[in-house]
């Protein structure tokens, strides 16, 4: 049953709100930029972030800049200092592959996001959406409102996130477009309608979802 809903919930928010031409970034590496800043922030705030980078948006560039500089840059996403540091260590490790994004995207998946996750600060919602959206590789992002969302709607969610993510592979097909548009999606309605403080009753989901159903 959850796997047919989950397909089915990609379908009626795709035909609600439509695509969402998600990731913002002019880069593969901009948009790695982005999934280390966006950590416990908004992403108006990453916007300014990445702002005050874009004149130094080569992965050599930042590699060689001052901490206090890139602390000053990237001030705007709070958590500076951490994410200074997590910036740094990111291009630590890409620095050993020549900081080529082709590089990358020649590595099997599952060896690549292996190394994601040993660098220090890069978690799995971090490294799965800098496999998805930086580098085009079929993986779902499993964050804190896919969570809360089909929660409510009545699905049972997994404690661990890997046990998530693989209901969602199950659920749909393999197939990075899609997966690039659900994760945007479930962002999209989650912003919207489905707050920490839900908004149900603008909600289009609502007549199948079991928490407005039995509120």
């Amino acid at each position: 049953m959850s796997t047919d809903f989950i397909q089915c919930i990609y379908e009626e928010l795709i035909g609600f709100y439509g695509p969402q031409g998600w990731w913002p970034g002019d880069s593969p590496f901009e948009v790695m930029m982005g999934a280390i800043l966006t950590q416990n922030t908004s992403w108006t705030n990453v916007e300014k972030a990445l702002e005050n980078l874009s004149s130094y948006m080569e992965p050599q560039v930042i590699y060689m800049m001052d901490m206090d500089k890139l602390r000053k840059l990237i001030r705007p996403s709070g958590f500076y200092n951490i994410k200074a540091r997590r910036i740094k260590a990111f291009l630590e490790w890409f620095k050993g592959y020549n900081f080529c994004v082709n590089e990358l995207g020649k590595m099997d998946i599952t060896t690549l996001r292996g190394e994601l996750l040993g660098i220090s600060g890069i978690g799995n919602e971090t490294a799965d959406s800098i496999l998805l959206y930086a580098l085009d590789m079929p993986i779902f992002v499993i964050d804190a409102y896919t969570r809360r969302m089909f929660s409510r709607l009545g699905v049972p969610i997994p404690k661990e996130y890997e046990d998530v993510q693989k209901l969602f592979h199950t659920a749909i097909e393999k197939n990075t477009a899609i997966y690039n548009e659900y994760h945007a999606l479930i962002v999209r309605h989650s912003k919207e309608c489905c707050r920490k403080k839900p908004a149900c009753n603008g909600c289009f989901l609502k007549n199948i979802c079991d928490f407005y159903i039995h509120a």
